[in-house]
């Protein structure tokens, strides 16, 4: 069993900012990146940052250089977003790729945490 579990979120205003954390535990035995997606209502989930364990970075267009993905330690990362934008509204979802001591390999996510950007 692998568990992913997000924190922050919440209501900003648009131009703020937002932390978001998650951190993963479980029986994983090769971790090969973490990264948030995001899905918003009536859209398709979509790629907001990755890091690999060698932190390298990949960011969707649409929040370069507002967004930063960072690892914290070997099981945790976080997202700084700044300059918040209404259409940054969504449910955002942590996802961790990796292989289970049993050999499978793929994707764990969290259960959500809501980014709501409104004046």
């Amino acid at each position: 069993q692998v568990q992913v579990v997000e924190s922050g979120g919440g209501l900003v205003q648009p131009g703020g900012s937002v932390r978001l954390s998650c951190a993963f535990s479980g029986s994983i035995s090769s971790l090969f990146s973490m990264g948030w997606y995001r899905q918003a209502p009536g859209k398709k989930r979509e790629l907001v940052a990755a890091i690999t364990t060698s932190g390298v970075t990949n960011y969707a267009d649409s929040v370069k250089g507002r967004f930063t993905i960072s690892r914290d330690n070997a099981k945790n990362i976080t997202l700084e977003m700044n300059s918040l934008k209404p259409e940054d509204t969504a449910v955002y979802f942590c996802n961790v790729f990796a292989s289970t001591t049993w050999g499978q390999t793929s994707d764990h996510w969290g259960q959500g945490t809501q980014v709501t950007v409104s004046s």
